[in-house]
């Protein structure tokens, strides 16, 4: 499925997927999200437990976001979390909701000694988000794809 995204093939998603994926889901502002994704994955198969998931709202049988790591843990034992709600189902606790179980199965997890959010510094609502959980901020970094990012982390252990 992660291929069938990265090339934009919708055919190829719609016959892959469990579930029916949005435009939001399956457009171009998210395949280079998926591209990165399809290329981790070939490269580690054991990463697919890890990486973006899709954001399931199972009373309104409804694809939303995605969630998930950025990956496995790294050789420094940090995970760094990465969600998105379309803009069309936001303010309705979906990122909340997927964001959850994150931490808990980071902090189960003994390889896994800090765990990290990137936020741009305008989303207050990320921010709030995250604050609730603990996360604190250690710096800021540049992504090519999504400019300026605040980072935060958290020690797995205080989860």
């Amino acid at each position: 499925m992660f291929d069938s995204l990265a090339r934009g093939d919708l055919a190829g998603v719609t016959a892959t997927s469990p579930i029916p994926l949005t435009t939001y889901l399956t457009g171009s502002d998210r395949r280079g999200l998926w591209q990165r994704r399809s290329r981790q994955v070939a490269a580690d198969p054991g990463s697919a437990a890890w990486v973006t998931g899709i954001i399931w709202d199972q009373q309104h049988l409804l694809a939303v976001g995605t969630v998930g790591y950025h990956g496995p843990p790294d050789t420094s034992g940090m995970v760094e979390i990465g969600y998105a709600v379309d803009p069309a189902h936001r303010r309705r606790g979906y990122a909340r909701a997927a964001l959850e179980p994150l931490p808990a199965r980071a902090a189960q997890t003994p390889q896994v000694h800090t765990v990290r959010v990137t936020i741009g510094p305008g989303n207050t609502a990320s921010y709030r988000l995250a604050s609730q959980y603990g996360f604190v901020k250690v710096g800021e970094q540049w992504d090519d794809e999504d400019g300026l990012e605040i980072i935060y982390e958290i020690p797995a252990d205080r989860l």
